[in-house]
C-alpha cells in the first residue's frame, strides 16, 4: 500500500534557465578607497525550479540578500566562503531568509539538499559596479576623477582588467573582453 507520508514529486531535468552569460559578469573598479557611507543594497537570490535566480548578484559591503524559496520543496542556503560563512537552515516554499554581508569578497552559495544549485555574490567595498546590458555595454556613474583599474569578473573566467582615466565632466570609454 503506498504511503502518503511524503508527497510525490517529479525530479526535473535541472536545466539552467536560458540567461545570457553576460548577465553573470560583474564590472567594477578595483582597490578604490571610498569616502563616506557605502550605499546599502537589498538584493534577492530566489530559489526557483531548483536554481538560484539570478546566478550572480553584486552588492556593497553591509548589504543584505534575501533568499526566498519559491519551490514546493525545502531548500537550505549556505556558504563556506571566507567573505561570508553562513547556514540559513532548511525552509519551505513561501519562506525567505535574509543574510547581511559584512566583508568584501566572493561568496559562493549552495543548497545542501540539491548539490546542483549554486550562485555567487560579489561583495564590494565601493559603489562603482554594475552588471552589463545584454549587448555588453555598461555604465559606472558618479566615479570621481582619477585613474582606476576596471575589472570584468566572471566565475569561470576570473578577472580581466584594464586601466581607465576618468576626467571631470567627461565620459570615459574602456573595452573589456571576456572569452
Amino acid at each position: 500500500m503506498p504511503s502518503t507520508a511524503y508527497p510525490g514529486r517529479t525530479v526535473g531535468t535541472h536545466e539552467p534557465p536560458t540567461i545570457p552569460e553576460i548577465k553573470n559578469v560583474v564590472v567594477y573598479l578595483k582597490d578604490v578607497v571610498y569616502h563616506g557611507t557605502l550605499p546599502l543594497k537589498k538584493a534577492e537570490l530566489r530559489q526557483e525550479h531548483e536554481t538560484f535566480i539570478p546566478h550572480v548578484v553584486a552588492i556593497t559591503r553591509g548589504s543584505t540578500v534575501d533568499f526566498p524559496n519559491d519551490d514546493p520543496i525545502f531548500h537550505n542556503v549556505f556558504s563556506l566562503s571566507g567573505a561570508g560563512t553562513f547556514n540559513l537552515g532548511r525552509y519551505p516554499k513561501g519562506q525567505s531568509r535574509p543574510w547581511k554581508f559584512t566583508k568584501a569578497g566572493i561568496v559562493k552559495v549552495f543548497c545542501d539538499i540539491h548539490s546542483h544549485m549554486s550562485a555567487t555574490i560579489v561583495v564590494l567595498d565601493n559603489p562603482y559596479f554594475t552588471l552589463p546590458e545584454l549587448d555588453g555595454t555598461f555604465e559606472l556613474p558618479n566615479v570621481p576623477p582619477g585613474q582606476y583599474t576596471i575589472v570584468g569578473w566572471h566565475e569561470r573566467v576570473g578577472e580581466r582588467t584594464a586601466t581607465v582615466t576618468v576626467e571631470r565632466g567627461k565620459a570615459a570609454t574602456v573595452d573589456l573582453s571576456l572569452p
